[in-house]
């Protein structure tokens, strides 16, 4: 069977495209660590000044209609800043870690080109980071957008390529797709060296199915558990600024609120004072028949305000209402409130102690989101690593907005990316934040040790078992 017009033609586009990359990274192949750290400085100064992020802030929402202008503002003006002060004194050019125990010297060395995926919810500082974290490791990038954010990250990848080319490098570092297509993302990531995906579940299971080395991101389903040492003001407050940020675009949302009995009712009230509105039964049902169709979060109502919610499920709700309550028992298909909503609703569990919050929480994310972020509200250490040992997750954020902190923020340790690894929980290959670090190839230096080792006897070597198992006749 011949291939289609528009696939031959995407395959045009993308190995012209492919061609001007690897010519760029080829003259960056051999930039000193200063030089690349100039390069992604200026590049997050072409896009954060603040005329800019005002610019591209307001200009994301018109084009998207998902969030709002304060969220967006935030991400392109302050998390690209966060992102490059977390890595500009990196070393990744050279010899990056010496390891004297084991006489090993690890220099880093370039992919290549980076096939970039960009979604619709976080076009805005996406790009900026995925490229920053491309340059630092010596790569030329190409990005495929979401179509809903096509011109959002056009000009985005224009002002970089402004700066870079100010800068004395190539413009084709950093390349956008300018007309995006199933098919032209689907050749870029045949075509490319490396594919860093965010973006939807299929997007980021046809990034695995591609042949290409792929680091892919698992469905976020944030569940966050509140403790009977909690802090019930800090509490309410950061689930409150986590849950209405950017109006839920982030799949780092809390998607769920697990609260001991015991401060059920107080946080509840906390919550209210902060703009939560509980749900009836009846609103409920409403709402559900609107938030999914066919199986599927409805597009019409992510990422918008609790008014439009309301308003499109046919309920009134109260004045400075900013985000809905959902009391719920259960979880899975049988419960669709216990799932991803990517909206300013949250379903609202109480619980007896930790091993049944526990327990909930893997039942909920076993349904969806195993494997990237839970968290609590607490100040008891043993029900933290409690938590912590007995979840299925990847990261556990402690006294946090979800939203705000699993992807780094200054208040944490956590590495600055909106690419978040969930392990094989979630169908990864990484656990961890994706940075740089990601995106580069490495030459192990082996020298022989001082002294060589020398294997025990299997007195010691196989002591602990040794009396337990019988020996061979």
């Amino acid at each position: 069977m011949e291939d289609s017009q528009e696939l031959l033609e995407a395959r045009e586009e993308i190995s012209a495209m492919m061609e001007r990359a690897r010519a760029a990274q080829a003259q960056i192949a051999d930039y000193t660590q200063e030089q690349v750290d100039e390069l992604i400085t200026g590049m997050v100064w072409a896009v954060a000044q603040e005329a800019r992020s005002e610019e591209i802030a307001r200009f994301t929402v018109q084009e998207t209609q998902l969030g709002n202008y304060e969220g967006k503002y935030l991400k392109i003006h302050r998390k690209t800043r966060a992102t490059l002060m977390d890595i500009i004194d990196d070393k990744s050019v050279g010899v990056i870690e010496e390891d004297p125990e084991r006489n090993i010297v690890k220099i880093a060395k370039p992919v290549g080109v980076i096939g970039a995926l960009s979604p619709s919810t976080n076009p805005e500082a996406t790009p900026v980071i995925k490229s920053i974290s491309a340059v630092k490791g010596r790569n030329a990038i190409i990005i495929a957008p979401h179509p809903r954010a096509k011109l959002t990250n056009k000009m985005i990848c224009d002002y970089m390529r402004e700066a870079i080319v100010a800068l004395g490098a190539p413009a084709d570092l950093v390349q956008s797709i300018d007309v995006p297509s199933l098919e032209k993302t689907n050749e870029l990531m045949r075509q490319c060296d490396r594919i860093l995906a965010t973006g939807g579940g299929a997007m980021v299971n046809a990034a695995y199915s591609s042949g290409t080395p792929a680091l892919g991101v698992g469905v976020g389903n944030a569940v966050i558990t509140v403790d009977d040492s909690a802090n019930l003001d800090e509490a309410a407050e950061k689930i409150r600024i986590s849950k209405t940020l950017d109006l839920a675009a982030s799949c780092s949302s809390d998607n769920s609120v697990i609260v001991f009995e015991s401060v059920y009712d107080k946080l509840l009230e906390k919550l209210k004072a902060e703009g939560g509105h509980v749900m009836s039964e009846e609103e409920k049902s409403k709402l559900q028949q609107v938030l999914w169709k066919d199986g599927a979060i409805n597009a019409k109502i992510v990422a918008q305000p609790a008014s439009v919610i309301a308003g499109q499920a046919g309920f009134d709700l109260p004045e400075g209402r900013q985000f809905l309550i959902i009391p719920e028992t259960g979880a899975g298909p049988d419960y669709p409130f216990s799932g991803e909503k990517l909206t300013v609703t949250m379903a609202f569990y109480k619980v007896k102690d930790i091993d049944e919050a526990i327990a909930l929480t893997n039942r909920i994310q076993a349904y969806q989101g195993q494997g990237h972020s839970c968290g609590i509200y607490s100040y008891n250490d043993d029900n933290i690593m409690k938590l912590a040992e007995g979840t299925r997750t990847s990261r556990v954020m402690v006294n946090q907005p979800q939203a705000a902190s699993n992807s780094g923020n200054l208040w944490n340790g956590m590495r600055q990316t909106f690419s978040l690894g969930c392990g094989s929980w979630g169908g990864n290959s990484i656990n961890h934040n994706i940075t740089w670090r990601d995106l580069i190839n490495e030459t192990w230096v082996s020298k022989p040790l001082a002294q060589t080792k020398v294997l025990p006897p299997d007195e010691t070597l196989f002591a602990r078992v040794i009396d337990k198992l019988p020996e061979a006749g």
